[in-house]
C-alpha cells in the first residue's frame, strides 16, 4: 500500500505543477472602464466564440482541476482507512 500511496502522490504533484502552468498560460480578462465596457459588450453581442489555445487551455484547466482532487480525495480515503 505504501507503494501505491507513493505513485498517487507523486501523480498529484504532477497534476498540481500542471494545474498551475496551464493556469498561468491562460490570458488574463480585462480590467478597468475599457474592458468593463467593451468586454461586457464582446461577451453579450460577441461573434467570435473562444476557439484555439484559450479553448483548449480551458478545457486542460478542468481536465487538471478534476483530476487533482479526485486524487486528492482518494489519497486521503485511503490512507484513513487502508494505512
Amino acid at each position: 500500500m505504501e507503494i501505491l500511496s507513493l505513485i498517487i502522490k507523486i501523480v498529484l504533484v504532477a497534476f498540481s505543477v500542471f494545474l498551475i502552468v496551464v493556469v498561468l498560460l491562460q490570458s488574463g480578462a480585462k480590467t478597468g472602464v475599457p474592458g468593463a465596457i467593451g468586454g461586457g459588450a464582446e461577451v453579450m453581442w460577441g461573434k467570435k466564440k473562444a476557439r484555439g489555445l484559450d479553448a483548449t487551455l480551458k478545457r486542460l484547466t478542468k481536465f487538471a482541476a478534476v483530476g487533482f482532487m479526485i486524487l486528492s480525495v482518494f489519497l486521503c480515503v485511503m490512507q484513513k482507512y487502508w494505512m
